[in-house]
């Protein structure tokens, strides 16, 4: 299994072809297990592949989403109407990643960190949570942590995630997950280096096949 690409979309071409070659039936797609790689340039973060018709204006109307901080997803689900599942009784999500971030103040504290000691081990932040599972009926968000390590004066950040779908989840997710790199490189004043993504669970659904 490779472990090192250039980009996302070279990324999902190997991924996408080796899941259905080696990839094992689980729960209603084809799984790939533990399953972690580097992307080189990870602001090259669009997918080009033609089957996969990537909308790039969904993920930036995403982004902007994640940006504001509010886990009410009414507005996005009109453009992506998956979010109409998982939403709680308020319209309110879980899975935005910015709600998350933004919780007790996790991003302020993680760039405070990077600031002050740069070899710091503490610049994580937590997503998925077990001890809150009583608030996970609708959704339940696929990433563990983020965490973020500065080598060589760049920015690197390294995604846990514990179930990843490589159609929509990986694509969508890797360019939240790059621009909130960059952003937090940007407020560090300095560039980006490699980010590393790992998936416990990483799969196509059977009609993706």
């Amino acid at each position: 299994m490779r472990t090192k690409f250039k980009n996302a979309n070279e990324a999902y071409n190997y991924f996408h072809d080796l899941i259905i070659r080696e990839g094992v039936p689980f729960a209603d797609t084809r799984a790939l297990f533990n399953v972690g790689f580097t992307l080189a340039n990870p602001l090259q973060n669009k997918i080009h592949n033609v089957e996969r018709k990537w909308n790039i204006k969904y993920a930036e109307r995403e982004w902007d989403w994640y940006l504001s901080g509010d886990p009410n997803a009414e507005d996005i689900a009109k453009k992506a109407p998956i979010w109409y599942k998982m939403m709680d009784a308020d319209g309110n999500v879980r899975s935005n990643y910015g709600w998350q971030w933004q919780r007790n103040n996790q991003l302020d504290y993680v760039i405070g960190k990077l600031r002050t000691h740069k070899e710091t081990r503490h610049a994580a932040i937590t997503i998925y949570d077990c001890k809150e599972y009583s608030t996970y009926r609708n959704d339940t968000p696929c990433t563990y942590a983020v965490q973020f390590t500065i080598l060589n004066d760049l920015l690197n950040m390294s995604v846990y995630m514990r179930s990843n779908d490589l159609w929509y989840g990986f694509c969508n997710d890797q360019y939240q997950f790059s621009n909130l790199q960059k952003m937090v490189a940007d407020v560090l004043n300095m560039d980006t280096g490699w980010y590393y993504h790992h998936a416990h669970n990483l799969h196509l659904y059977n009609d993706k096949l």
